[in-house]
């Protein structure tokens, strides 16, 4: 299962240096929905490795306004208490997200 990030863990959890990923999202986004369970199914196979997780936009807003989001869905990877240029926007298969967890692992 995905991990919850609210304003008030996100920075301290990026913080840690830990490989984060982040996967923005909100209940009225169709493709948001539709790429859920790849979130979950990644977040599961490297649980230990990275934390996987979802921020809610209309539950949360502080971070996303920081980080400029504009489209949903979209992924942020940290690494190293930092933001890395890996970003995915729009909906994606759990196959895409999990390369780009690779990606954010080697660096």
């Amino acid at each position: 299962m995905a991990f919850t990030f609210t304003d008030e863990n996100v920075n301290e959890i990026i913080a840690t240096g830990k490989p984060v990923v982040i996967d923005f999202w909100a209940t009225w986004c169709g493709p948001c929905k539709a790429m859920a369970p790849a979130v979950d199914e990644v977040a599961a196979e490297y649980e230990g490795r990275a934390v996987i997780g979802k921020y809610n936009v209309d539950e949360e807003n502080d971070f996303c306004s920081e980080n400029g989001i504009r489209s949903l869905p979209t992924i942020l990877f940290f690494k190293d208490g930092k933001r890395t240029d890996i970003r995915l926007v729009g909906g994606q298969k759990a196959d895409v997200i999990r390369s780009k967890v690779e990606e954010l692992l080697a660096l």
